[in-house]
Order: structure tokens, then sequence, then C-alpha cells
């Protein structure tokens, strides 16, 4: 027999969630390797399902397939889509301004330093993920990505699939993209450039 639910607490790091029914019930333990297709599942996808006990005779859903594959996932694809064109629009506009001798070569220096500090560090989160280890703070993810590692961290969360899910953290991450951006248009400015002059 087939059910009808939605994905809830997913953890895209270990791969692992839930289903719970609509209509209610017991929610069912979902696992990646359950999905029919290997799509991500993106948190409230609609799904149908068919359910199983394991050994300790929890609940567990199988055969799982998505049935909205234009509502969650799409807007999931449409909200990616968007940071990484930004990310490649600021860059280009970064190194425009530098090549015009808007801005010092250190700008950008600083830019792709932190952007590989970043990447890495998204990395090894990955990693620890995956074994159970020590887990880097999120404060510390968004800290680098403040002081202008965010355009790797973007470039981490496409290719590694890493805190690209989680709702709190892409609203905490895009506030710091934000004031980041705010302090580098403020380089542009006149006391941003008597700043630059002074250093």
């Amino acid at each position: 027999m087939r059910f009808q639910g939605r994905i809830t607490n997913w953890n895209d790091d270990k791969g692992f969630g839930f289903v719970s029914p609509n209509g209610g019930g017991d929610r069912a333990f979902a696992h990646i390797k359950a999905f029919e297709r290997k799509r991500r599942p993106i948190e409230g996808d609609l799904t149908t399902y068919e359910t199983s006990f394991d050994q300790q005779r929890r609940l567990q859903a199988k055969n799982i397939k998505y049935s909205n594959e234009h509502s969650a996932s799409n807007i999931g694809k449409d909200r990616k889509l968007f940071g990484h064109l930004f990310g490649i629009i600021f860059c280009s506009f970064l190194a425009l301004l530098i090549m015009m001798g808007k801005l010092p070569m250190a700008i950008l220096i600083i830019y792709l330093a932190t952007s590989t500090i970043a990447f890495f560090m998204y990395w090894i989160d990955k990693s620890a993920a995956k074994n159970n280890r020590s887990r880097t703070q999120e404060s510390t993810l968004l800290l680098i990505g403040l002081i202008g590692g965010w355009p790797g961290a973007l470039l981490a969360q496409r290719l590694l699939r890493h805190k690209s899910i989680k709702q709190s953290f892409r609203i905490a991450f895009w506030v710091t993209v934000f004031l980041n951006c705010a302090a580098f248009f403020w380089l542009l400015s006149g006391s941003g450039k008597s700043f630059l002059n002074g250093i």
C-alpha cells in the first residue's frame, strides 16, 4: 500500500529525514537510498511511499517517489540559481573595478583568500558531518563569509551540496552577504576611498 506525505526534518548532510503522512499518523524514517530518483530531497517535498519496519520495529519509508517535481524542488533550484548568478556578477564587477583602478588589488586578494578558506572550511565540515566528527560551528562559517569569503561559500554550497538546504542558515548567510556587499560599496564612496588611501 502506498501512502502520501511530506518530507520533514531533512538532514541533507547525513542524507536522512522523515516522511509525515498527510492526514496525520506516525511519521516514517526516510533515507536517501530509499528514493527512486536520486535528486536530493527538499523540506516540504510531497511524496508517495511504502512502509516497512526495521529490525527494531521502527517505521521506515521505502520506494519513495516525488509527487511535486515543479513545486518545492523548482523553488529551491530558482533560489540557488539566483545565488550563483549574484556571485558571478559580483566577482565580475569586482574584477572590472580593479582593472579600472577604482579599487586596490589588495581587495581582490582578500576576496580570493577568504573564499578559498571558506570553500575548504565547508569541505571539512561536510566530511565531518558524514563521519560523525566534530563539526565547524555555523557562526564560524558565517563569519568567514562576512569578511569576504561568501563567493567561495556559494561555490561550496553548489559543488559540495553542503549548507544549501537549512533555512535558518540560508537566511543568516544572505544577511552576511548583504552586510559584506554594503561594506564593499561603501569603499567606493568618498569616505571609503579616504579610508583606503589612509591605509
